[in-house]
């Protein structure tokens, strides 16, 4: 079997729920093999973009190969406007490379002007059509070379977010056509989302041969006809994947101790809409992983990937520190507030929190039931900042609940609190299309599609997407304070890049 990876996410680290699977697969005896085809295929059309034009593009080129290995070591991780020269530099290779296509490629995101992620039609055109696809070149060669070489009878492609659907489905598409006896499996985070989804009706009959939501584990081997293990529960294995070729400065771990999320109460949120089960993984177990994975591999930062570490693993995490430095997405509650317990998570390797604060009005956060109070925010952050550990906060703007004078709140609260705030990730409020809320407010179509995961909807005060994308423009990022945070945000790469800036202050 081959675990396939496709274009285009972030190329930090790779993959975590392929980790996951190749280490099903190997408890389980099934020989595999697994294709980052991301980040090969990242190289692939840096290394074999057309000669440039323009004197940007010319001088991208030239300084490629210094900027890759620049963005792998560290030094440049001590300077935030070289670093974004970098990242700017490799990024208009990786645009110049797709624009033959009529696609619009980044280092973190891929848009084609005619098809869309979200309507069947255009991934069963992409299919149909996988020489339009701006990483053909390198697929139709890379795919038959696999298949052949280690008589692959089944292709497994784990599809997380809409910036990879349309290479997949060319993927795909090109694979049952060049070689039919392929069985193609499809997972991921976004096979999940279409298939929790009460109107779906799988439109992709002959390209694909099963889906699978949720954990992909145990539906796998159930497919390849394997035993499962009682508890269910696999170590993750990277040893098959190119860990030295990723965008960071060493290998990072990505490795997660819970499904779902603990709090489960949020208005909005996709996890409920989905009706996505919680499950912690026993606490001593996670230890024992990431220990082992530890010495396997010397990664220099794990990144802990759950929607929400709980309170329990934090606590597991400083009764038995993992072994090297880590970060994660947490909730904004109480114990944070106490500074020794911060100081222990600093002591047991922690580096930065992200914290989904979503907004700074009460009234905001008890309508969306977060179960958070901003007193207590503004102690959490600023016990987290006494303590060493740097903060990534997530604002939400454009809720139904929420007004522009709620929304000048929030900007009066980073304001007041700008020195205990490292880095900030701003988002316009989407809603899910199957969320219980969603019958309170008077929704239209958001996308023109089949497969969309959000709807629009006509905001009560007026508050819709335009008047919020106004007032983030010109009146939020205008501010001394917040312009002070987000000249620090690194380009593309966002949270999975900022904590080797922490470490790197910390070195020096």
């Amino acid at each position: 079997m081959i675990l396939i990876n496709p274009p285009i996410v972030k190329p930090s680290e790779p993959p975590a729920g392929i980790g996951k699977l190749s280490g099903a697969l190997r408890a389980a005896n099934i020989r595999h093999y697994i294709n980052d085809a991301n980040i090969e295929g990242i190289y692939y059309l840096l290394n074999n973009a057309p000669g440039p034009t323009d004197t940007w593009t010319r001088r991208a080129f030239r300084h490629l190969s210094h900027n890759l290995d620049a963005l792998k070591g560290r030094d440049i991780y001590r300077n935030i406007d070289r670093y974004k020269r970098a990242v700017m530099d490799v990024n208009r290779i990786l645009e110049y490379a797709a624009a033959g296509k009529g696609t619009r490629l980044s280092l973190a995101d891929y848009y084609h002007p005619n098809l869309s992620p979200v309507k069947s039609r255009d991934l069963i055109y992409a299919a149909e059509h996988p020489e339009e696809n701006p990483f053909f070149s390198y697929f139709s060669t890379r795919l038959p070379e696999l298949v052949e070489s280690e008589s692959i009878g089944t292709a497994g492609f784990s599809i997380n977010y809409l910036s990879q659907a349309l290479t997949a489905f060319a993927m795909i598409g090109f694979l049952k056509r060049e070689f039919p006896h392929v069985m193609v499996i499809a997972g991921g985070g976004l096979i999940t989302s279409w298939m929790r989804n009460p109107g779906w009706k799988n439109p992709f009959r002959g390209l694909l041969d099963h889906c699978i939501p949720g954990p992909g584990e145990k539906p796998l081997l159930e497919i390849l006809g394997r035993k499962v293990l009682k508890k269910g529960d696999y170590r993750p294995y990277y040893d098959l994947l190119p860990v030295k070729d990723y965008l960071s400065p060493g290998f990072v771990l990505p490795f997660s101790t819970s499904k779902g999320c603990y709090w489960g109460k949020c208005a909005f949120c996709p996890e409920t809409a989905e009706g996505n089960r919680y499950v912690q993984r026993r606490p001593d177990s996670v230890i024992d992983d990431l220990s082992y994975l530890v010495k396997q591999f010397s990664p220099v930062l794990i990144h802990l990937t759950d929607n929400a570490i709980s309170p329990v693993m934090m606590r597991k995490i400083v009764e038995r520190p993992p072994g090297a430095p880590w970060y994660g997405f947490t909730r904004v509650v109480d114990y944070f507030a106490d500074t020794d317990f911060c100081r222990a998570l600093k002591d047991s390797g922690c580096v930065m929190l992200k914290l989904g604060l979503e907004s700074g009005d009460q009234r905001v956060l008890d309508c969306m039931h977060k179960g958070c109070n901003i007193k207590t925010a503004s102690n959490v952050l600023k016990a987290i900042k006494k303590a060493g550990i740097s903060t990534y906060i997530y604002l939400l703007f454009g809720t139904p609940s929420e007004t522009i004078e709620e929304a000048r709140n929030t900007l009066a609260f980073v304001a007041d609190h700008c020195d205990y705030i490292d880095f900030m990730n701003l988002a316009v409020f989407n809603l899910p299309v199957n969320s219980l809320e969603a019958r309170e407010v008077d929704t239209v179509d958001f996308y023109d599609g089949d497969l969309s995961l959000y709807n629009d909807f006509r905001h009560p005060e007026g508050w819709g997407r335009r008047q919020v994308r106004e007032f983030l423009d010109k009146e939020f990022k205008r501010n001394a304070a917040v312009q002070s945070i987000m000249r620090k945000q690194p380009q593309f790469f966002t949270s999975n890049h900022a904590p080797f800036f922490i470490m790197e202050q910390e070195i020096q």
